[in-house]
């Protein structure tokens, strides 16, 4: 599947739709303070340098029904559908060593930083289930999946700001340890997002 480019990097004083909805998430994103609880367990961005700063294998698997988090990168479990574990695989190239960057992840798919939608759309696409980067808003409304939670992936989504929740784990670029896209096991407050999730999944 091609990877089409979305919008492109913004510049102050830009006035289009696509830029005003990155600065949006910018913000959003900015103004989410990490808990004590999600320092411990997220993981992503700069300075994670160190033992495991290389994802796993493509088709290491862990038993259970649960992704589990082995420094700071998700492992799938074993039962997980096929495009659930190239999604967590996908992530796991940008959650560390990737900061964060307004814009990223939209004008090329492989990038040197990401946004919220950047990040989420970097997932959904390495596993065939989006084709191209959209903003967060997109991810809202009959545009984009099905209505409410899904069983394996759910994107929680507004005007401003979107994560995912994958097999359990939680890939986002806020409220996780480090400046870029990260993964949690700490869930947050869906209240005021929109969930939807891939049909099937």
């Amino acid at each position: 599947m091609t990877y089409k480019d979305f919008g492109h990097r913004t510049r102050p004083g830009s006035r289009s739709g696509l830029r005003a909805a990155l600065a949006i998430g910018a913000v959003a994103g900015a103004l989410a303070i990490p808990t004590a609880a999600s320092a411990d367990t997220g993981s992503g961005g700069v300075g994670m340098g160190g033992s495991g700063t290389t994802p796993p294998t493509a088709g290491t698997t862990t038993p259970g029904p649960k992704a589990k988090l082995k420094n700071g990168f998700a492992i799938p479990p074993a039962n997980a559908p096929r495009k659930v574990k190239r999604a967590i695989e996908a992530a796991n190239e940008i959650v560390k060593g990737k900061p964060y960057c307004l814009g990223g992840g939209h004008q090329r798919r492989v990038d040197r930083c990401y946004d919220c939608s950047g990040t989420v759309s970097y997932a959904l696409t390495g596993a065939g289930l989006l084709e191209y980067a959209m903003p967060s808003g997109s991810f809202m409304g009959r545009g984009w999946g099905k209505g409410g939670a899904g069983e394996w992936i759910t994107t929680y989504a507004n005007g401003g700001h979107i994560y995912a929740v994958i097999a359990g784990l939680r890939l986002d670029t806020s409220m996780t340890v480090g400046d870029g896209p990260g993964w949690s096991a700490v869930m947050r407050s869906p209240k005021g997002f929109e969930a939807r999730h891939p049909v099937g999944l």
